[in-house]
C-alpha cells in the first residue's frame, strides 16, 4: 500500500533517545506512513537502534559521512513516496494524534503548503518546561520576516510538491528552517495548530553554542536580504542579532529571562497527555 505521510528522521549520535521518538512513530493513531531514518555517519551505536526495529514501514539509510541536516532531509524528500512529508527529530516525542490531526487538518485545507503545532518543551526524563506559544495563521507568523518566524521545525509537515520545490539549504545547517521559510513565505500558505502535538527536548545551550546558532541565523538572513538589495532589512537583521544575543548573555550569566522567549502553563488536559509519555 503507498503511504500517504513520508516522515524524515535524520539521526547523528542519537542513540540514546532515538528508541523513544521512533517508537512515538510506531504508536501513532493514523498507521498509513513510511519513516525513513537517515543515520548522517554517527560514531555512537546509533545504527544499533536503527536496526532494532521490526516494522515494514521503517527504512534505514546508513550515511558513512556527515553530510549535515539539510542534505539529508533533501534526500529523504528525493526518497520519499507519500502524498505529504513531515519532520521528526531523534531526541523529540510525537503525541499519538499528531499524523492524524495534521493529516486531517491538510485534507480540509487543501490551500496550506506546510503546517506546524505547538509543542511541549522538556528536558532530560520529561521535567516539564512548558508550552512554546504559536500563532496559527499566515499573516501572523510571517508578518515580521526578519524577526524569524514562529514555526517549529519538528512538527512540519506539508505536501511533497511544497518540499521539492523548496530544498533545504546546507550553508544554512543551524538555521535551515527558518531560512527556507524566509525563501518560500511570499508564494506559500503557511498555518500552526495551537494544540501541542509533540514534546520537544530541551539539550544544553552553553552560551557559546546559542551565539553560534545567532550568528548562523544572521549570516543566512543577511545573505537573502542583501541578494534582494533590501539593505533596511539587513539593518533590522543586525540590530535583532544585537539584541538577542545580549539576552542570551544575560541568561547565561545571570539568568534574566526578560528578553527571552516566553513559556506558557499547560492544561489540566496537555499535562495528562504528557503523563501518558513518560509512563511509556
Amino acid at each position: 500500500m503507498t503511504p500517504l505521510i513520508t516522515i524524515a528522521l535524520p539521526v547523528y549520535n542519537g542513540a540514546n533517545t532515538l528508541g523513544h521518538a521512533v517508537s512515538s512513530i510506531i504508536d501513532q493513531s493514523f498507521r498509513n506512513w513510511e519513516l525513513i531514518i537517515l543515520d548522517d555517519g554517527s560514531t555512537d551505536y546509533s545504527l544499533k537502534v536503527m536496526n532494532s526495529f521490526n516494522d515494514p514501514r521503517i527504512k534505514l539509510v546508513e550515511g558513512e559521512k556527515n553530510i549535515g541536516l539539510s542534505a539529508r532531509l533533501n534526500m529523504a524528500v528525493d526518497m520519499a513516496n507519500g502524498i505529504y512529508f513531515a519532520r521528526m527529530d531523534q531526541d523529540d516525542v510525537s503525541f499519538s494524534q499528531r499524523l492524524e490531526k495534521q493529516f486531517e487538518y491538510l485534507q480540509q485545507h487543501p490551500n496550506i503548503d506546510l503546517l506546524a503545532a505547538a509543542i511541549i518543551s522538556f528536558r532530560g526524563d520529561f521535567e516539564l518546561l512548558g508550552k512554546l506559544p504559536v500563532l496559527s495563521k499566515h499573516e501572523d507568523i510571517c508578518s515580521r520576516p526578519w524577526n524569524g518566524f514562529h514555526f517549529p521545525h519538528p512538527t512540519w509537515m506539508g505536501r511533497i510538491e511544497w518540499f521539492r520545490q523548496h530544498r533545504y539549504d546546507s550553508a544554512a545547517d543551524g538555521a535551515e528552517d527558518q531560512n527556507l521559510l524566509l525563501c518560500a513565505y511570499n508564494n506559500s500558505q503557511f498555518a500552526c495548530l495551537e494544540e501541542p502535538l509533540l514534546a520537544y527536548r530541551e539539550g544544553d545551550r552553553p552560551l557559546k553554542k546559542m551565539l553560534r546558532a545567532r550568528r548562523i541565523f544572521a549570516r543566512a538572513f543577511m545573505r537573502y536580504y542583501i541578494a534582494e538589495r533590501s539593505y533596511l532589512m539587513v539593518a533590522r537583521v543586525v540590530a535583532l542579532f544585537l539584541m538577542k544575543s545580549t539576552a542570551d548573555i544575560l541568561y547565561a550569566v545571570l539568568g534574566m529571562r526578560c528578553m527571552r522567549n516566553r513559556l506558557l502553563p499547560l492544561s489540566e488536559q496537555e499535562l495528562s497527555v504528557l503523563d501518558r509519555l513518560c509512563r511509556k
